[in-house]
């Protein structure tokens, strides 16, 4: 028995193949998008656990210096209005993780106690203290906190403030 070819049945020759690779293609497009947003998923994953850390680095810089800043009022105007760390914070331990690299940058800056605001000067025992984390370049993050010189010995109720937050209250 021999077969004839109908004229119709020859136009119809390679469509399957052109239809199996549309459908190929198709996918093959299809997964390289869901490639391209897993990969920003996880970079954005990422970036999210790199500045979590960073904050924990520069409020751990600030606990590390804290005790010293506050116990070494007589050189804090020498350090305002400076972008680098003053050498009397040398003795804090800038190293949080133990892999022998600072981690923190700490500096000082005056809040606005005065008219016109003198930045080198401090006139109400009152500064910033701004913590720094330098361990991750990529995320910039700083954390400042105000800290007030109370100097202890004796209260003068007309002096600075007065005695027990009053205002100078007379």
């Amino acid at each position: 028995m021999v077969l004839w070819l109908s004229p119709m049945r020859g136009r119809e020759r390679g469509s399957a193949l052109l239809v199996t690779m549309i459908i190929v293609s198709a996918l093959l497009a299809g997964a390289a998008v869901l490639v391209h947003m897993q990969m920003k998923s996880s970079r954005g994953a990422e970036m999210s656990r790199t500045m979590t850390s960073a904050l924990h680095c520069a409020e751990a810089g600030l606990t590390a210096a804290r005790p010293v800043v506050m116990t070494s009022y007589p050189q804090w105007n020498a350090s305002l209005g400076m972008t680098v760390e003053p050498a009397w914070l040398a003795s804090v331990n800038h190293d949080i993780d133990g892999d022998n690299a600072p981690d923190f940058r700490i500096t000082l800056k005056d809040n606005d106690d005065d008219t016109p605001n003198d930045l080198t000067r401090d006139n109400d025992l009152t500064v910033y203290v701004l913590s720094t984390c330098i361990k991750y370049p990529d995320v910039y993050t700083q954390v400042a906190e105000l800290v007030r010189f109370n100097g202890g010995g004796n209260c003068y109720q007309s002096q600075l403030g007065g005695c027990g937050g009053n205002n100078n209250a007379n």
